[in-house]
């Protein structure tokens, strides 16, 4: 995939683009500095970064709203230029809460609209104030979730115009079958964000994506933190591949670089996390140099090479749905 600064965007289905690179914002709020999101948007802004990807359930939708128009104010960049992913969490599946939940997203960004708002999993919990409702025995309360019809709700919220682009994440093909094959579908869905990297690099859904012009966005693309409270710490270390130190010792690059690298090459659209200040620019340098001059590209052999790395692991388990009746439903293709 050929880009440079002046094109690193990704075509949508629905005639929108989406920069490549992207930067998440998820930060552990009870571990999380209060202003680390405001201070480390803004960083990445004036870095070049022009990709958020957030959510109402990460706690910080205020801050990185706050950077963004920020730096809008100054004269840094225009709203025009920033791409704001949000994402509807598990609790607000039923239609009538779907553009209540969307709202309080715009009101804690203070933005007229987001550029994308996303399913964040096709599973729902029971709908109520808690994020995350437990019954007595702290059992995860699930839900039934009609999707075909929280659709439908998410398609008049763009009609409303209050967001640019609609699209899912964790779907596997059936999900997204569902979706597209839905009687009097309006607005497909133009992407899919899900874990992909080159230990989990989803050839077949990747595939099927590319033949219904849905946009893979991968999150973990580096890997994860090891975080024994969401990831599967037995899985081996993804930056310590042999395989991504040698070909970032032959371009001067990390592996971290290599990887994104990998992925951005395969035209999916990437969120490494990092509210480092020196990943955060270390991590943008991976597609294209700030002057415009094109960085480093990965051969095709070394494609394949990292392709052959595919071990199916997965970093990020969603244990919060093992005792759903369908998971694993994100390893189903």
């Amino acid at each position: 995939m050929n880009l440079t600064a002046e094109s690193h965007r990704i075509p949508l289905s629905d005639g929108n683009h989406i920069p490549v690179l992207g930067l998440g914002t998820y930060g552990d709020p009870r571990t999380t500095a209060k202003g680390t999101a405001l201070d480390c948007v803004k960083l990445a802004i004036d870095e070049g970064y022009r990709h958020f990807d957030g959510a109402l359930v990460y706690f910080n939708e205020h801050e990185v709203g706050q950077a963004i128009r920020e730096k809008i104010a100054d004269g840094t960049v225009r709203r025009e230029d920033i791409f704001y992913c949000g994402k509807l969490w598990n609790t607000f599946h039923p239609p009538q809460l779907v553009r209540p939940a969307l709202e309080r997203t715009l009101r804690s960004l203070k933005l007229d609209y987001v550029d994308l708002y996303i399913v964040e999993l096709p599973m729902a919990f029971k709908p109520g104030n808690e994020f995350y409702p437990k019954d007595q025995d702290g059992n995860y309360i699930y839900h039934h979730t009609d999707l075909c019809a929280t659709w439908e709700a998410l398609e008049a919220c763009k009609d409303a115009g209050l967001v640019k682009s609609l699209g899912v994440s964790n779907f596997n093909r059936r999900q997204l079958e569902l979706l597209l094959n839905k009687p009097g579908l309006k607005h497909k869905p133009v992407s899919n964000q899900v874990e992909c990297h080159p230990y989990f690099t989803q050839p077949k859904l990747l595939e099927f994506c590319r033949q219904n012009d849905i946009v893979i966005v991968g999150y973990c693309p580096i890997g994860s933190s090891r975080d024994t409270s969401w990831v599967n710490v037995k899985s081996p270390p993804l930056l310590e591949d042999e395989l991504l130190v040698s070909i970032g010792e032959k371009y001067s690059k990390s592996p971290a670089q290599v990887a994104l690298r990998f992925n951005v090459q395969r035209g999916v659209a990437v969120i490494p996390k990092s509210f480092s200040p020196d990943r955060i620019r270390h991590n943008f340098q991976v597609a294209f140099y700030y002057t415009s001059i094109f960085d480093f590209s990965l051969t095709e052999g070394e494609m394949k090479a990292i392709e052959a790395l595919n071990k199916n692991t997965r970093f990020v388990e969603l244990l919060m749905w093992s005792d759903h009746p369908e998971y694993p439903f994100h390893d189903e293709y």
